[in-house]
């Protein structure tokens, strides 16, 4: 706690906020804040804490950040972490840092049934998609297919009044500075929530065979498997690659409008494999429980940065395994045309 002297008294930062209601405090002053400065204020003193964890608080600025969660059944679910809405703000505000696989894995683990999705996308701090989904993980088609989330049907859009675009480059690097995306993962029975998404876009492509398309893919890269991938006896670490892609679509009148016809997320590993469901569970049981909270890079650069990192590793390592595939192929050329060209000398000589 705080304080400062003088030759008569010593004062804290209790004494001073004393000196104002209670009522002013919270509805004139906490009330204005975000969730990092109101968690920051609640540190200050113990009079601060006790006002700055009210759970009404939390749930205003949970459900300003985040207007998916107001969905009556996932409202539910957060009212009943630990410390409400601020243990739930504090799993799914701050950026994932999940780079480190565990010493050991729980070969008994238990998978969650469900996981909720809850997606909310801006453009220029406007909403413009809000949407819950609920993803069924305890099939066996879950667990064995490769796994796609995808928000909308086939068939859906979205339309994005606000985001207008541009022509040529610009209207790529205004959805890279200006398109924000949360995507949440709720564990309903853990009480736990994980935010997979990178919060700006790491690229931005134009999609040239389908017209004035544009895909911005969002993604977290986060530590893998060694039985997913494939390589258990590596000593290489093995990274993943959480990728949320967004197609908008703008139409071809003058002016025209843009819709967002496609929010899905994959998991893919440093082998470009997708990877199935059970696989991609366990890496987000481990990123809820395990994975570190970080603020967020200016501008979300370290996703992108993280995200270029992952592309590099990626073509490194499929240039070393081309390299090895034609040394390979090239030795059972040579053996091919040994055994050839003996057999022949046999027949001829022999």
């Amino acid at each position: 706690m705080s304080s400062y002297s003088s030759s008569s008294s010593t004062v804290t930062v209790d004494d001073d906020i004393s000196a104002v209601p209670q009522d002013v405090i919270q509805t004139h002053i906490l009330t204005r804040l975000d969730g990092p400065a109101l968690a920051a204020t609640s540190c200050a003193s113990s009079q601060l804490h006790a006002l700055s964890t009210q759970d009404d608080l939390w749930r205003q600025i949970c459900t300003a950040t985040w207007p998916s969660i107001t969905e009556e059944n996932v409202s539910r679910v957060v009212s009943t972490f630990p410390a409400g809405h601020r243990s739930f703000f504090s799993d799914a505000f701050p950026a994932l840092d999940h780079l480190r696989q565990p010493s050991e894995r729980n070969p008994d683990r238990h998978l969650p049934n469900e996981l909720v999705s809850c997606v909310d996308i801006h453009y220029k701090n406007a909403l413009i998609v809000s949407k819950t989904h609920v993803i069924e993980t305890a099939t066996a088609w879950f667990y064995a297919a490769p796994l796609r989330v995808d928000l909308f049907d086939s068939k859906d859009s979205v339309l994005a009044p606000t985001l207008h675009g541009g022509e040529g480059d610009t209207w790529l690097k205004d959805l890279e500075e200006n398109l924000t995306l949360s995507w949440i993962l709720i564990d309903p029975v853990k009480k736990r929530a994980v935010n997979i998404s990178s919060g700006r876009a790491v690229a931005v492509e134009r999609q040239w065979s389908a017209g004035d398309v544009l895909r911005a893919r969002f993604a977290t890269i986060m530590a893998g498997d060694y039985n997913s991938s494939g390589r258990s006896g590596s000593s290489e670490m093995e990274y993943v690659k959480c990728e949320v892609a967004v197609t908008c679509v703008r139409s071809k009148e003058e002016g025209g409008e843009v819709h967002v016809r496609e929010v899905s997320m994959q998991v893919e590993d440093m082998e470009g494999r997708s990877l199935n469901g059970r696989d991609s569970l366990v890496i987000f049981q481990e990123a809820m429980e395990n994975g570190k909270r970080r603020k967020r890079g200016e501008g979300g650069q370290n996703g992108k940065v993280r995200y270029e990192e992952f592309t590099e590793r990626k073509r490194v390592r499929k240039e070393k395994k081309d390299k090895r595939e034609r040394v390979l192929d090239m030795a059972c050329i040579c053996v091919g045309v040994s055994v050839f060209f003996a057999l022949w000398f046999f027949i001829l000589y022999v």
